[in-house]
């Protein structure tokens, strides 16, 4: 094998891992959304935060354990951490949660993908990444594709914009997350990463406990075992996954290609939950979609 091929197939191993990678993360979290809707019939916004969470940092604590390794972080790191997981693991799961009580999984999805429009463009202005021709369009298809699916929740009641505008909760904390833990990825290992910011979640969700262990004690044993799989799967391994896929890739990119959730989700609330959003909000998801797909074009380089 030559020197110039070695480099090669070591790219096409890595952006097959990276692809995986992101494809597992969007499945995972697409079947969070359906996840929080059941076990929510029986755990409260707060409990269910806190218990999902605790769950996770446990599951990334062994493994981080297992791997030995460790990398100090500088103060502007542990800054950095602290808000990714105040922000994205603490504020956003407590409000996802609770938005979920007024609006249907799909619905819900497909708000809080506003996040990934926010972090395009904020990764161009504070992470230099620049502002790609095809992802500007993208975004702003994408973003057309969030006003469809918001007006018919907001119409419907004012529980249902309460519902929504805690999805508009979430998705601002899911991008603050995500734009705060990208320079931490530059240095430090993904796990390790991932593990602080779900503790610091959990710790930020400690008011909740007392509730958690009142529901833990009432409710049915297979709503327990959605919150585990919540914490296990969504969670540990998909954010894991996630902070894998982000150190390898452009926020903004990264951020768009999760649009790809929201139709999952409708299929899996249609599916499981008997669930179908508005007409006007499955064209919002499928305008959405476009987004994504003009987002990943490329730049036609010209002839000097």
């Amino acid at each position: 094998m030559t020197a110039t091929t070695q480099p090669r197939a070591d790219q096409t191993t890595t952006n097959l891992r990276t692809l995986g990678a992101v494809s597992f993360t969007v499945a995972a979290w697409a079947s969070a959304f359906i996840g929080i809707r059941w076990v929510g019939e029986h755990y409260t916004a707060g409990p269910l935060a806190f218990g999902r969470l605790l769950v996770g940092t446990l599951a990334l604590g062994a493994a981080l354990a297992a791997t030995r390794r460790w990398v100090p972080p500088t103060r502007r790191e542990w800054a950095l951490i602290l808000l990714c997981g105040i922000a994205w693991f603490g504020i956003y799961n407590v409000a996802l949660n609770d938005a979920e009580r007024r609006v249907d999984a799909g619905t819900a999805a497909m708000l809080v993908n506003l996040g990934p429009i926010l972090i395009a463009l904020f990764a161009g202005l504070l992470l230099r990444e620049g502002f790609p021709r095809w992802l500007l369009i993208g975004a702003a298809v994408a973003f057309t594709g969030v006003i469809l699916i918001g007006v018919p929740s907001a119409r419907q009641s004012d529980a249902d914009a309460l519902g929504v505008a805690l999805c508009l909760v979430a998705a601002v904390t899911y991008a603050i997350g995500v734009l705060a833990q990208k320079p931490t990825l530059r240095r430090l290992p993904a796990l390790q990463v991932t593990w602080l910011a779900c503790t610091i979640g959990t710790l930020t969700c400690v008011p909740y406990a007392p509730g958690f262990a009142r529901e833990l004690t009432d409710s049915p044993t297979g709503a327990t075992a959605g919150l585990v799989y919540l914490g296990l799967v969504p969670t540990a391994l998909a954010f894991g996954t996630w902070a894998y896929a982000l150190s390898r890739m452009d926020a903004g990119r990264l951020g768009i290609t999760t649009y790809v959730v929201p139709p999952l989700a409708v299929l899996g609330g249609w599916a499981l939950l008997g669930e179908t959003p508005a007409a006007l909000a499955l064209v919002g998801g499928a305008v959405c979609l476009a987004g994504v797909a003009l987002s990943r074009r490329r730049e036609k380089v010209s002839a000097a």
